[in-house]
């Protein structure tokens, strides 16, 4: 009789185990799953650029690019470039068209006129953008990325170097960071400053 009872307890508990997991295998998962969607593409802005480069062409430059990037993206400037009618430092904007004039072109109205889509970058003056003294303490890597031959990457080294050894002291300083010389230094030393 014991072992009957003995049996029919193993048999109930076996069944009972049996259901359960029938019970959990057949529920559906909790929560609702996670959807990765793919990284956003990088929007990009067309820029044509002609005349006194490596390879004047079209090229996809990052939003927010320059006329220094677009002059890089082309090769550089060849050696009859006429730089005093560039402005590096000038945005640029999508669908622009950049004429980099020869010291010995001649560009007449009708000229201009045939090529209405052409924007040639033209230098700022000193009336139209006012000289602005930028504390390199404190500028954010927009700002530093405002300066002639700063770039983001150099602009994100100055910060990196300010977070680790503090605050500048004299603009001096800026030299140690890796990617300016002398020469960036001599371009931007009327631009910068350590005073609040």
């Amino acid at each position: 009789m014991k072992k009957t009872l003995l049996f029919i307890a193993f048999g109930v508990v076996c069944g009972l185990f049996g259901a359960g997991v029938a019970n959990l295998a057949s529920r559906p998962p909790r929560g609702t799953a996670i959807l990765l969607s793919p990284l956003p593409t990088p929007r990009l802005w067309i820029i044509q650029i002609s005349g006194a480069v490596t390879r004047p062409g079209v090229y996809e430059l990052p939003v927010e690019s320059r006329g220094r990037d677009a002059v890089q993206a082309a090769g550089g400037l060849l050696p009859e470039a006429d730089t005093s009618q560039i402005n590096l430092a000038a945005r640029l904007v999508d669908g622009q068209s950049i004429v980099i004039q020869t010291n010995n072109s001649i560009t007449t109205p009708s000229a201009q006129r045939s090529e209405p889509l052409s924007i040639p970058i033209e230098p700022a003056s000193a009336q139209d953008l006012p000289v602005r003294v930028m504390n390199i303490n404190t500028a954010t890597l927009e700002d530093l990325d405002e300066l002639p031959n700063i770039g983001p990457v150099i602009a994100q080294r100055i910060i990196d170097y300010r977070d680790l050894n503090g605050p500048f002291t004299v603009i001096e300083e800026i030299t140690k960071v890796e990617g300016i010389g002398e020469e960036i230094f001599k371009e931007i030393k009327d631009l910068i400053t350590v005073q609040p």
